[in-house]
């Protein structure tokens, strides 16, 4: 079963999502934030089998939470009570990471603005594939 990879900003979320066996995670798509988007992201998760989500944990690099964490966090449990599996996974330097992957591709500032959450999302949701033993086992213990 496929797994979705959400990266959470205030303006835009990355959506990501990954194969089948749950190894390789793709970009997929941006939505646009606001009151609805556990809704939303709910019929994303859906429409592509996706049992599983992972939302983006934004900390500071001490580790501490921010003010972006407690939005993550609640966006989560909205998910979380719509019956969807979902881990929170820590995602620092995540989206200047994307950043650098696009500059490095010679995007210009256009395009890195909506490309930039979508390949957030794949860097946290492969995160947590890699780091997840069971998470190409279907589950399995």
């Amino acid at each position: 079963m496929r797994a979705l990879g959400v990266d959470v900003g205030t303006v835009r979320v990355g959506v990501a999502l990954s194969d089948p066996a749950r190894l390789v995670a793709t970009p997929l798509t941006s939505l646009a934030a606001g009151p609805d988007l556990a809704g939303r992201l709910v019929e994303v998760a859906r429409e592509h089998d996706c049992p599983t989500v992972v939302v983006g944990l934004p900390k500071a690099l001490s580790g501490r939470d921010t003010a972006s964490t407690a939005m993550a966090r609640d966006l989560a449990a909205a998910v979380a009570q719509q019956g969807l599996d979902v881990h929170l996974w820590d995602e620092r330097l995540s989206s200047a990471q994307a950043e650098r992957v696009l500059l490095l591709a010679g995007r210009r500032r256009a395009q890195r603005r909506t490309e930039r959450d979508p390949i957030a999302a794949a860097i946290i949701l492969q995160g947590w594939l890699d780091a997840t033993p069971t998470a190409n086992e279907d589950g399995a213990a």
